[in-house]
């Protein structure tokens, strides 16, 4: 479509800058911090991993446009698999040149290429199952950050779990992460296993109720429907009362539970936090109430309600980020685990809340949105939040943490 390749360019250079600049940042303070030099060889890797994922997805891009026989698109695939070529060609060269070479290097590669390759899977899978929630650029982004966040939660567990003598060589994983960024990675990475396991079960339940009967599809059908509310609240339980406790004692060392540190953190020299919290829970009742009755009652466009709560973003964000910037990072990892929660529970019509959370956000819903997905919410607090994430620990930049919440809030909307 036009201006394709504009969101492409944009989805594929962004969050190697982002990286980049965080890595210029970083130097500045490496003379005077004692873990600076092991977090910046971390944060290097990284610029690494998000750039081979970038360069992998462009590759597969290609690959894709070399079926078109228009002389202008061959003519910049030419010019495309050049610079590609070119940067995997400065990849190896950096890696060979900084390291002596051998199994090391050899491992570090391999490492990193792993990344590229699954972020084209994902890509992959993102278009084919959900083509209407994003555009190529868009799934470039969403799939290289996801890819690179995740190969973070592994590069953690495998330093933390010694898999082999060399592991902790070359994965330099520091050893300055917050507990707050530790509980939001144990969370998100329990609701991200969530999906597997549910499926996993219910097929399981379902297969043991036809034992030695004929499967048919209705019978499996209503076996779905009897039993998946059920299975999904156990899995549930099981992923929030074991899975994210163990990887959050094993990283992090955490002795409690999750949910008990939080509810220690929010209740320790508590009173700013918890008048945030009634503010919060005040401007989000109050606007929800509004605009969903204005979604009944008008006939004003969808989009426009949307903006709203943009505006609304700015009046709970904004507080928060001048007066308890640590609280907001644990408040936004909370609300994203509700979104993805509920998101599941509408998706799979989980009994009883599926059909009504489902009822009001197609109030909010438009052609942006797949028959599948609503991805708009997720899209506003990731977007508010990301910076504010990246900005945590050493910050020169005080209007950084900011930036989501005027780039979505105000510019936006406007």
């Amino acid at each position: 479509r036009p201006g394709a390749s504009s969101g492409i360019l944009l989805g594929a250079t962004t969050l190697p800058c982002v990286m980049l600049a965080r890595l210029i940042q970083l130097s500045r303070i490496l003379p005077t911090d004692p873990n600076g030099a092991q977090e910046f060889a971390y944060l290097e890797m990284q610029y690494w991993a998000v750039s081979i994922s970038c360069a992998s997805v462009l590759a597969f891009f290609l690959w894709h446009l070399r079926q078109s026989a228009n002389n202008e698109i061959s003519k910049a695939l030419k010019y495309g698999s050049l610079m590609v070529v070119l940067y995997l060609v400065t990849f190896l060269l950096f890696f060979l040149l900084k390291t002596d070479g051998g199994l090391l290097a050899m491992t570090k590669n391999g490492y990193l290429l792993c990344h590229g390759v699954a972020a084209v899977i994902l890509i992959k899978h993102i278009l084919e199952k959900f083509p209407s929630c994003s555009s190529f650029g868009e799934g470039l982004l969403v799939s290289s950050g996801l890819v690179v966040y995740f190969g973070d939660i592994l590069a953690r567990t495998l330093s933390k779990m010694e898999v082999s003598a060399s592991s902790g060589a070359f994965i330099h994983t520091p050893g300055t992460q917050s507990e707050i960024a530790t509980v939001i990675q144990g969370v998100l990475l329990g609701l991200f296993l969530l999906p597997l396991l549910y499926k996993s079960s219910l097929q399981v339940w379902v297969y043991c109720r036809t034992l030695g009967k004929q499967r048919t599809q209705a019978i499996e059908k209503r076996a779905e429907k009897g039993t998946g509310s059920a299975v999904f609240y156990v899995s549930l339980l099981v992923v929030l009362l074991f899975l994210v406790p163990s990887w959050t004692r094993l990283v992090q060392g955490l002795e409690v539970h999750p949910f008990v540190w939080v509810l220690n953190y929010m209740f320790t020299n508590s009173d700013e936090r918890l008048l945030l919290c009634a503010y919060w829970i005040f401007v989000i009742c109050v606007s929800i109430r509004r605009f969903y009755s204005i979604s009944k009652q008008s006939k004003t466009e969808r989009i426009l309600l949307r903006k709203y709560y943009h505006l609304v973003a700015v009046l709970i964000f904004s507080p928060a980020v001048i007066f308890q910037p640590a609280f907001l990072d644990l408040a936004f990892g909370a609300a994203f685990a509700l979104f993805l929660i509920l998101e599941m529970i509408r998706v799979w019509e989980v009994y009883p809340l599926g059909h009504t959370i489902h009822q009001f956000m197609n109030a909010f819903t438009d052609h942006r949105d797949s028959e599948i997905l609503i991805i708009s919410h997720f899209s506003l607090l990731l977007g508010c939040a990301l910076p504010k994430w990246m900005s945590s620990g050493f910050n020169d930049r005080p209007l950084a943490p900011f930036a989501g919440i005027l780039s979505l809030g105000i510019g936006d909307t406007m």
